[in-house]
C-alpha cells in the first residue's frame, strides 16, 4: 500500500515537469518566431569583417643610393614630406648638361631666325642688282641696234643679266630653306628647342625624384629600406596608410544579401575596443563577385568531385568619420557588423560612375611645374631679350 502511494506522487511530479518543459519550449519557439518576424528578418550580421584601407606603396622612379631616411614605422607623415633621399650627384650633373644643351639649342635657333632676316636683306639687294642688270642690258641693246656699241659689249651685258638672275634664284632658294626651318614657330616652340626642353624636363624630374616624398598624409608601415642601399625603380621601400580613410570589408553569405542595399545603416563593433565603443556606418557598395571567383586558382565546379559551398560576397561599409577620428582603427582589425534592412530604397549595384578620382595626389605636379619654370628661365636668358639685357650692361 505504501509503495503505490509513493509511486503516484512521483508520476504526478514527472508530468508537471514535462508540462513545464513543454511550456518553456513552446514559449521559446514563439519568442524566436516573434523575434524573427518583427526584428530578425530586418537585419543581417557577421563577424567575418575586417578593416581595409589604401596602402600607398612608396617606390623609387630612378636608380639611387639611399643617403637619408626621413620616417620610420608608425610615424605620421604629411603629403609632400621627405621620406627617402638618394645621392643627387649624378642627377645634378645631368641637369647641368641638359641646361647647357637647351641654351645651345636656343642660340642656334636664334641663329636660324637671324639667317632668315639676313637672307631677306640679301634677296632685296639681289633684286636691285637684277633690276640694274636688266636696265643696263636694255640700254645696251638699243645702242647696239644703232651701232653705238659692239656686239661683244652687248654680250657682256647679257651675261651680267643672267648672272644677276641666277644669284637672285640662289639666294631665294636659301631663303626658302631657312624659312622651312622656322615657319610658324617662335624660339620657344621650335622643334629643336622643344626637344632640348624635354631633355631638361626629364633631367630635372630625375633630380627631383632623388628625393622621395609622401604622396598622401598617413602613417608609415612596412619600412624595408636601409641606409646605403642601392635600389632600383619599383623596389618597395615602405608604405603610407591614411587611417582616416579606412573602411570595412564584411563578407556576408550569399543567403544574407537578398534585402541588402547601398545606403543602409550599419551598427559596428570592433574586437579592439569591444562593446564599449559602438560605430555607425553605411553600406557603400556590394561586391560584384565572390572571393573564390577572383582567386588565383578558382574552383572547378564542373568536376565530378563538386561539393556545394555557401559562398560569401564582400560588402564595403563606410565608417562615420567623426567616430573613426575619436577611436582610430588599423588595417586588418576584426570587426562585427549588423546591417539594418528596413530601408529598401537604395540600389543593389551602383547606378552612376564616379564623378571624380576615388584617390589622388598632387605632389608630383609641383615637380613638373618647377621643371617648366626652369625651362622658361633658360629660354628667356638665352633668347633675344636676354641678349639685349646683356648688351645693355
Amino acid at each position: 500500500m505504501s509503495t503505490q502511494e509513493n509511486t503516484t506522487p512521483s508520476n504526478s511530479q514527472r508530468k508537471r515537469l514535462l508540462l513545464l518543459l513543454l511550456l518553456v519550449i513552446t514559449a521559446g519557439g514563439l519568442a524566436s518566431l516573434g523575434w524573427e518576424l518583427l526584428l530578425g528578418r530586418w537585419s543581417e550580421e557577421t563577424d567575418n569583417a575586417y578593416i581595409g584601407g589604401n596602402v600607398v606603396q612608396i617606390t623609387p622612379q630612378v636608380v639611387g643610393t639611399v643617403v637619408s631616411i626621413g620616417a620610420d614605422d608608425g610615424d605620421l607623415v604629411q603629403a609632400g614630406q621627405e621620406l627617402v633621399k638618394f645621392d643627387p650627384s649624378d642627377a645634378e650633373i645631368g641637369v647641368q648638361q641638359a641646361e647647357a644643351n637647351l641654351a645651345r639649342s636656343v642660340r642656334q635657333v636664334r641663329g636660324l631666325f637671324s639667317n632668315v632676316d639676313g637672307l631677306k636683306a640679301e634677296v632685296a639687294a639681289k633684286k636691285v642688282a637684277l633690276d640694274k642688270a636688266k636696265a643696263d642690258y636694255a640700254r645696251r641693246k638699243n645702242l647696239a641696234k644703232d651701232g653705238a656699241i659692239s656686239q661683244e659689249e652687248l654680250a657682256h651685258a647679257e651675261d651680267a643679266l643672267n648672272s644677276a638672275r641666277s644669284a637672285l634664284t640662289s639666294v631665294d632658294q636659301q631663303l626658302n630653306t631657312g624659312r622651312a626651318l622656322i615657319d610658324d614657330t617662335v624660339i620657344a616652340s621650335h622643334p629643336d628647342v622643344k626637344a632640348a626642353a624635354a631633355k631638361l624636363r626629364e633631367a630635372y624630374l630625375d633630380d627631383s625624384r632623388t628625393t622621395i616624398v609622401a604622396p598622401v598624409s598617413g602613417y608609415v608601415a612596412k619600412r624595408t629600406v636601409q641606409l646605403g642601399q642601392r635600389v632600383q625603380p619599383g623596389t618597395p621601400l615602405m608604405a603610407v596608410i591614411p587611417l582616416d580613410e579606412v573602411w570595412i570589408d564584411a563578407n556576408f553569405k550569399e543567403t544574407q544579401l537578398k534585402k541588402m542595399r547601398i545606403g543602409q545603416s550599419v551598427q559596428i563593433e570592433s574586437d579592439l575596443y569591444g562593446d564599449e565603443v559602438q560605430y555607425s556606418g553605411t553600406v557603400d557598395s556590394l561586391g560584384v563577385g565572390t572571393g573564390s571567383a577572383f582567386s588565383l586558382l578558382p574552383a572547378q565546379n564542373a568536376s565530378g568531385n563538386w561539393i556545394k559551398i555557401v559562398q560569401r560576397l564582400p560588402v564595403r561599409i563606410r565608417i562615420n568619420p567623426a567616430e573613426l577620428k575619436e577611436h582610430p582603427l588599423r588595417i586588418g582589425l576584426s570587426m562585427k557588423v549588423k546591417v539594418d534592412l528596413h530601408d529598401q530604397s537604395g540600389p543593389a549595384l551602383a547606378q552612376q560612375p564616379p564623378k571624380q578620382a576615388v584617390f589622388a595626389t598632387e605632389v608630383y605636379q609641383q615637380q613638373l611645374a618647377a621643371a617648366d619654370q626652369l625651362i622658361e628661365q633658360v629660354i628667356h636668358a638665352n633668347g633675344p631679350q636676354g641678349a639685349r639685357k646683356t648688351a645693355l650692361r
